[in-house]
């Protein structure tokens, strides 16, 4: 990218931000006040009240400094020095803690505000609809918590300032410039407004610059978060220079945007100190040719002179606080586009708990689409009988995983009804639903803390030695034993510092402590050994005893022992029934069982069959 200083690169808006909202600065400053600013307005009026004694210290310097120069220096009243001195410690004082208490307040009102957003964007996380968390990349969400929530309590705490102090100060320093001699008041302030319009210009390209610099940002965080989770895949396939490639573009692009904002802010100090020198010396000159006259004393023109340099500072950030504002309105258009999102899967109001009698699981002519226009299943309809295991085998993208997700209410079917009991779950609690029932899927989710904790995830009270008895009935004791730290071993980063097999054993004892009378098994055994799924399936099987269960396998040798088994091929039941049926139907079943065994073990299993002998577990 060729670089440029003082002009702006061509970029191409090669991305949108499809979370953000458009929020007007009202709207905005509307939402602060009334969600943060309003429920702590005894600090907000401590804050201010501080600001008040601040600007009124700040505007008494000048009349003290023009009582010095004529009482002391020219008429030489040696009492007013004592008297001027005291003052002089007094205000000083005064200004010295009030700008303390000003500072730390607004901090608070700052950090406390980001912490707000922060736990609100939070919990919108958790209660989202997983259809739209799961089709936005996880770095625009870090992004949103980092950098932009940053970004919105900075300008709200700048702004704070600006708004209150700064114009306090600029109240109090004109009523004394206009005290002293209205005339030189109203040389110093006639080219503000010219000011303001130049800097109202740079309000549209402030917004436009941090908005897509933001945009860029978040595809930073979210390339460093894929790059870090593909790094052996990277490394293994020589693409280094790729991915650093597209590191420098987008950091390229971070930067021209920022560069925007960066020129846009940094014409507002020029401004206004040009339009100041020309008032200055309008002052100069009128103050000099009339003090030559004896119109204006030293001891006015020395304290007039004093405020006007105080006040160029306040004006300077009044001044650029347009270009403040857009930051501020740029990112929280970001963060409240999560904030606000709607969640479509709520409860019904007047929800009532599920209460499990038997746990018969029913699907009554159950739709389902991911788009609108691609359904995944269409009247599908099936029941799980109370205390009995049913296996759904079949293809990749049958919809099997859905089928779960469903039982979970993480979806709602597009049509049809999903009953457990005969109790419609989507008139039941999510809560209750979800107590009633333990899932373990595919790849294991593990957090970045003990085992134990991990085990007794949801199982807050659960007990040592019963989070010991879980791990052991899921093969699992063995290894946390020889453990670094044993069951206080923390397992890192999704679970890093273990393999995948042991990764697995974790997610079924967390299960199996949960003891819900509703399993759901997405491939349970994916990630172990021989050895070790020989050792699980003893406990998963007496697990399963007494209690409803519907599991997805891809290794079919998991399923001899379901009672029912459902073959599943783009959406449709193709087949159902057990093991040993659909192995001698010679249907998709057969042909799923030959790949995976081979053609001489599916043949020889046929005839154990039909000679009636037991088809030895794998």
């Amino acid at each position: 990218m060729q670089e440029k200083l003082f002009s702006d690169n061509i970029l191409d808006d090669h991305n949108t931000d499809t979370l953000s909202e458009d929020y007007t600065t009202r709207q905005v400053a509307v939402r602060i006040w009334n969600e943060h600013l309003r429920p702590r307005l005894k600090l907000l009026c401590l804050s201010s009240l501080a600001m008040i004694i601040s600007a009124a210290t700040t505007g008494a310097v000048p009349l003290l400094i023009q009582r010095a120069t004529d009482d002391i220096f020219i008429n030489k009243n040696t009492e007013m020095i004592y008297v001027i001195c005291f003052a002089v410690i007094i205000v000083t004082t005064l200004k010295t803690f009030s700008e303390y208490i000003s500072n730390v307040t607004v901090g608070y009102l700052g950090e406390r505000f980001v912490a707000d957003m922060r736990i609100q964007m939070f919990d919108r996380l958790t209660k989202a609809d997983l259809s739209w968390i799961e089709g936005i990349h996880s770095g625009r969400f870090l992004s949103g918590f980092l950098n932009d929530a940053n970004l919105v309590r900075t300008t709200a705490s700048r702004t704070l300032v600006a708004l209150v102090e700064n114009s306090l100060k600029v109240v109090a320093l004109t009523a004394v410039m206009f005290w002293i001699d209205w005339k030189m008041a109203i040389m110093i302030m006639i080219a503000l407004p010219l000011g303001v319009y130049l800097l109202s210009r740079q309000r549209k390209k402030m917004h436009t610059s941090t908005k897509k610099g933001l945009i860029e940002t978040s595809d930073l965080s979210t390339l460093i978060s894929q790059t870090l989770r593909s790094l052996r895949i990277v490394r293994a396939y020589g693409q280094e220079h790729k991915e650093l490639d597209r590191a420098r573009t987008v950091i390229s692009r971070v930067m021209e945007y920022t560069m925007r904002g960066m020129r846009a802010r940094a014409i507002s100090s020029p401004a206004v100190e040009l339009l100041t020198g020309f008032g200055f010396a309008l002052v100069i000159y009128y103050a000099g040719t009339n003090g030559i006259k004896g119109n204006v004393t030293l001891g006015q023109f020395t304290a007039f002179m004093a405020s006007a340099m105080l006040i160029y500072q306040p004006l300077k950030s009044l001044a650029t606080l347009q270009t403040a504002i857009q930051e501020g309105v740029a990112a929280a258009s970001r963060v409240y586009g999560i904030i606000d999102r709607d969640v479509e899967l709520k409860e019904i109001e007047g929800a009532k708990d599920l209460v499990i009698e038997k746990g018969e699981i029913s699907f009554e002519n159950v739709s389902f689409s991911y788009e609108e226009d691609a359904p995944l299943f269409k009247d599908f309809s099936l029941t799980v009988p109370p205390g009995k295991t049913v296996a759904l085998v079949g293809p990749s993208g049958g919809g099997k995983s859905t089928i779960l997700n469903l039982v979970l209410r993480f979806y709602d079917p597009v049509k049809g009804t999903i009953k457990i009991d005969g109790q419609d779950i989507s008139k039941l609690t999510l809560k209750s639903l979800r107590d009633a029932t333990a899932l373990v899927t595919q790849e294991p989710l593990l957090f970045d803390d003990t085992i134990a904790n991990n085990i007794a995830y949801g199982e807050e009270d659960a007990s040592i030695s019963e989070i010991k008895s879980a791990a052991t009935s899921a093969a699992a004791n063995e290894f946390i034993e020889n453990s670094p730290e044993g069951y206080e071993t923390n397992i890192g980063e999704a679970g890093n510092n273990l393999s995948g097999g042991e990764k697995q054993r974790l997610a079924i004892a967390r299960a199996i402590l949960k003891d819900a009378p509703i399993l759901l098994l997405d491939e349970p055994t994916s990630a172990l050994d021989s050895k070790s799924e020989a050792t699980f399936q003893k406990a998963l099987d007496g697990l399963m005893k007494g209690r409803t269960v519907l599991m997805i396998a891809h290794r079919l040798s998991t399923v001899k022992q379901a009672d029912l088994i459902c073959v599943l091929a783009h959406g449709q039941m193709v087949e159902m029934g057990t093991y040993n049926e659909l192995l001698t139907k010679g249907g998709l079943f057969a042909e799923l069982h030959a790949t995976q065994f081979g053609a001489a073990q599916h043949q020889q299993d046929i005839e154990n069959i039909n000679s009636k002998k037991p088809i030895p577990v794998e």
